[in-house]
């Protein structure tokens, strides 16, 4: 009886071992602490301020006044149960899926351009299940997860097969293509997480030179082909060209914005800048913002301005540094990694939430053309609290299951269970 059931047991361990070596040879990590404490820091903030910055919505809720902090905590409850779910996956098992998730994205985009619901002059969502999807959303951050594939699969001696390159550009202005009649700044966001994950790639410079020249020279044909459609008007294929002109001038302006009359067109904007003024530096506390009532879109596009207001200028900066810190921890695993896929894949996430967290922060404060985007997982949105989710929980399967440099048992098991494509090492490990 001791003999078989001994049998028994090594049979079994033997059949683990075949079916799943990775996790078998390679020590399984614990989730980085930084993401998370990061991530919960955001979650709580995202809940305080979206209930400050809701007093439009409280009014008119039929559920009462926790009405809009009920539906934004169904939909982080729900983000949270992704990240749980993706970090218990290893990183390799994304590889299968991120073509698939690419073509869903391209697919839901296309849907909108033709059907979608029409917001603020533009077709960017549909609904689902009750539940409003934005597939720009998914377009970026799919795109991020194809240029990490693709480099990853083109690596070729410290640098990056031309092949892989072209791929890349071509993905970034389809992508591109589809974005524009949305909105120049998902446009421009997307180029340069593109630009950024090249830089970190391998890519040399006289390639990325093109790939902008290129970035360009498409949006220029773009450009030259919706003035060919409208005969020289404001519509045709984009629609936006006078929107754009309008912020462009507005924003080049040299006359004081406290000079400025209050119209209808410039009321975000004004006032954003009535709201962070009265914040100053240590801010008014949440629940204390006297702009909240009158900035249309304060729980969403301009929900950094009512942050300023509650809790100042300090408040503020430390928002901005802790998506900063986000992409310094995941720029420091993405250098512990053996891989170039793992490395590449984190990286991709890190630079899409922390870019689009810039440029919302950016246009809130004045830096840059008034625009609408959402600040990662802070802004009620559903579609950008699902995204950013996703985007968590890859960043904590690489933590998790990538291998570290120096481990010389675990990296070759580690290589042994990748395919043969995905086997290239770390870019940034290459003397």
């Amino acid at each position: 009886m001791e003999t078989f059931s001994a049998n028994n047991i090594e049979l079994e361990a033997s059949r683990r071992v075949r079916k799943d070596p990775a996790e078998d040879s390679i020590s399984v990590a614990r989730p980085d602490r930084h993401i998370w404490g990061i991530y919960i820091v955001l979650c709580i903030l995202s809940v305080v301020e979206l209930y400050s910055a809701s007093s439009r919505e409280v009014a008119s809720s039929a559920i009462g006044v926790y009405g809009p902090l009920l539906r934004h905590g169904v939909m982080l409850l729900c983000g949270l149960g992704i990240i749980l779910v993706l970090q218990r996956i290893h990183y390799r098992k994304f590889l299968m899926w991120i073509p698939l998730f690419a073509l869903i994205s391209v697919v839901m985009m296309l849907y909108v351009m033709l059907f979608g619901d029409v917001i603020n002059g533009a077709r960017r969502s549909f609904r689902l299940l009750g539940v409003s999807l934005q597939p720009s959303e998914f377009l970026k951050m799919s795109a991020a997860a194809m240029i990490a594939l693709v480099l990853s699969v083109s690596q070729l001696q410290g640098t990056v097969k031309r092949s892989g390159v072209i791929v890349c550009a071509a993905v970034v202005l389809l992508f591109a293509a589809m974005l524009v009649p949305q909105g120049l700044t998902n446009t421009i966001l997307l180029m340069a997480i593109s630009i950024s994950m090249m830089v970190i790639g391998g890519v040399p410079y006289r390639m990325l030179a093109a790939v902008l020249g290129a970035y360009i020279i498409g949006f220029l044909l773009l450009l030259g082909l919706d003035y060919l459609i409208s005969d020289g008007g404001s519509g045709g294929l984009l629609g936006r060209m006078s929107v754009w002109m309008a912020r462009l001038t507005s924003f080049g302006s040299d006359e004081p914005k406290y000079m400025l009359d209050l119209t209808s067109d410039n009321a975000q904007e004004m006032y954003s800048y009535m709201a962070q003024a009265h914040g100053g530096i240590t801010g008014v506390l949440p629940g204390n913002s006297r702009e909240t009532a009158r900035l249309p879109l304060a729980f969403s596009d301009y929900i950094y301005s009512i942050i300023v207001e509650d809790l100042g200028l300090i408040g503020g900066v430390v928002v901005m540094l802790l998506y900063l810190w986000l992409l310094g921890r995941a720029s420091a695993i993405a250098a512990r990694c053996s891989r170039a896929f793992p490395a590449l894949l984190v990286i991709g996430m890190a630079v899409t939430i922390v870019y689009q967290a810039l440029f919302h922060i950016a246009i809130v404060t004045g830096a840059f053309p008034v625009s609408g985007q959402p600040l990662p997982l802070i802004s009620k949105g559903g579609t950008s609290i699902l995204i950013t989710s996703i985007a968590f929980g890859v960043m904590l399967s690489v933590s998790r299951y990538a291998v570290r440099s120096g481990r010389r048992r675990e990296i070759k098991a580690e290589l042994e269970s990748l395919p043969e494509e995905a086997r290239a090492e770390n870019p940034s490990q290459l003397s």
